[in-house]
């Protein structure tokens, strides 16, 4: 008999599993309050930002929601001017309204504003009412943050209360701001407000870094000076967040004129700055190209090493952020590395930017060796968070520092990863010279070729390039005090009376040469090293 042909065999199917749905995106604080987190601490000059937020989490999580302050006591969060006339005066004391969020029974979030005076002034009673409050809502659905411009922690309280940073409004909130005041005012026919896309972008851009109150007034300004939006309005905005950002003290909008042809020499560094210069772009980042992280300019005094960090901003078209380290360091304990950070986030928000630190060497100095015991560890800690900053951080900042004295840096600063170059600037070659005269002789309005810059040139070896321009402001003084106009002569004669830098610290700069060879990239390339040099010297 034949043999029936084999059964097929049936493969199980693989039966389609339904997709997880996609986690929804929860702000650090709305994951602190879903957590049951009893006491946070909100660090913003925000508090109406802050508590729409906290509005809208309560009304996700069916809570409600409170709000207090010194004036107003404990009210309904958003309850008008009129119907706080009704309120509970006795709330005003902070004791009573930590006692009334312990009797309340309900689920609700509450919102401190301006709290850490009586944490500052180690209010005792109130610092144990938070310890015995944080220690009863750990079981209820019930949540205080604490909004303020400033942190201010005792110790008693660190293991209790958790801080976070409330950042600053994103291109997004900035984006909706302006449509809303565009809405607002369109149809008011003395008021032109139709733009396009591309200068929606550039208003928007311009914005960041500030608050949305801050952006607001300033969108406001711009509507009463240039009845709408447009190219000019950009002026304005910039104008005005520039005096925004100079309010904290710590860092600057530096305005600069410097260009490429402001700076004798240095093709070495220039030529590695014009190769990043369209590292911002889209295209780059498309090519898969990151930004560039920073670069440190290391070498002699006076020769142009601040110069060359205020061109950068121009080659590539960036704001120039000036940080004074000098005003990070606040007489109260904890200031310092709040500043630090505030810095920082203000920087990340106005990124693509240049972030300079000129001298670098004396700013971190205390962090190094028996210096930092003498602040308590402060600059330990904020030179730390800078370090951290700088090795992690996303946004585009560039940061250009400048240093002097190697023997002051620390060694970390130093390492691969926090810049991606460190460059040594000596003193100006020969032909770097003859362009140091030309660029200052140009830029006072004088003609370059009616001097001898060979023999200048060769006169002024050893002299920086910020000696060489003393030099000629020197002669033209005695020129102009003579009523004559300036020569070679005159110059020479103003050069054998300077003794520069050089000759009176000669060991000095000798011993940072010699740190820097192998060390440090070169900012002038050996063969413009070698142009214009006569006879070689050795050193035997």
């Amino acid at each position: 008999m034949p043999k029936p042909p084999p059964q097929a065999v049936s493969k199980p199917v693989a039966v389609p599993q339904p997709a997880l749905p996609a986690k929804p995106q929860m702000s650090e604080l709305e994951v602190l309050i879903r957590a049951r987190y009893p006491l946070v601490y909100v660090i913003s000059w925000e508090e109406q930002r802050v508590l729409h937020q906290v509005t809208q989490i309560g009304a996700k999580l069916n809570k409600s929601v409170f709000e207090w302050s010194i004036n107003t006591g404990l009210v309904p969060a958003g309850t008008n001017l009129q119907a706080q006339k009704q309120r509970d005066a006795a709330t005003e004391d902070p004791l009573v309204a930590l006692g009334n969020v312990i009797d309340h029974v309900e689920p609700a979030l509450y919102v401190f504003k301006d709290f850490h005076p009586f944490l500052k002034c180690q209010n005792m009673s109130v610092v144990r009412r938070l310890r015995e409050v944080a220690s009863s809502l750990k079981n209820t659905y019930k949540t205080i943050v604490i909004v303020s411009p400033m942190l201010e922690m005792p110790p008693e309280l660190e293991k209790d209360i958790t801080i976070i940073d409330f950042d600053l409004p994103r291109a997004n909130d900035f984006t909706l701001l302006l449509q809303r005041i565009v809405e607002e005012v369109k149809g008011n026919p003395k008021l032109k407000v139709n733009i396009n896309g591309q200068m929606k972008e550039q208003i928007v851009h311009a914005l960041l870094g500030l608050t949305l109150a801050e952006a607001e007034n300033v969108l406001a300004k711009t509507l009463v000076q240039h009845y709408g939006f447009g190219p000019e309005s950009l002026e304005v905005i910039n104008a005005e967040k520039r005096q925004i950002i100079r309010k904290s003290g710590l860092l600057e909008y530096y305005d600069t004129d410097e260009n490429m042809s402001s700076v004798g020499g240095l093709d070495s560094l220039k030529s590695w700055l014009l190769k990043r210069s369209v590292a911002f772009s889209d295209r780059a980042r498309e090519y898969g190209l990151p930004a560039p992280k920073g670069v440190l300019l290391l070498g002699v005094q006076g020769c142009g090493k601040s110069l060359m960090a205020k061109t950068v901003s121009n080659i590539w078209n960036l704001p120039l952020l000036r940080f004074d380290v000098g005003r990070v360091f606040g007489s109260l304990v904890g200031s310092s590395e709040q500043n630090i950070r505030r810095a920082i986030q203000v920087a990340e928000s106005v990124a693509p930017v240049v972030f300079w630190i000129d001298e670098i060497d004396k700013a971190f100095r205390g962090s190094r060796g028996s210096g930092a015991s003498t602040d308590a560890g402060t600059s330990a800690r904020v030179f730390s968070t800078f370090l951290t900053w700088m090795s992690e951080k996303k946004s585009p900042v560039f940061v250009i520092a400048t240093a002097n004295d190697i023997s002051a840096l620390p060694p970390e600063l130093l390492r691969k990863g926090r810049f991606d170059e460190i460059f040594f600037v000596d003193l100006p070659t020969s032909g770097e010279r003859q362009d140091v005269f030309r660029v200052h002789l140009s830029k006072r309005k004088m003609d370059p070729a009616k001097f001898d810059l060979e023999t200048l040139a060769r006169t002024a070896d050893g002299y920086s390039g910020a000696e060489i321009e003393e030099a000629i402001i020197s002669s033209m003084f005695d020129a102009f005090y003579d009523k004559q106009e300036l020569t070679s002569e005159r110059l020479l004669s103003s050069l054998h009376q300077t003794v520069p830098l050089s000759r009176t610290m000669k060991e000095d700069i000798d011993a940072l040469r010699q740190w820097a060879a192998g060390r440090a990239h070169p900012a002038t390339s050996p063969d413009a090293g070698q142009e214009g040099q006569g006879q070689r010297r050795l050193e035997i």
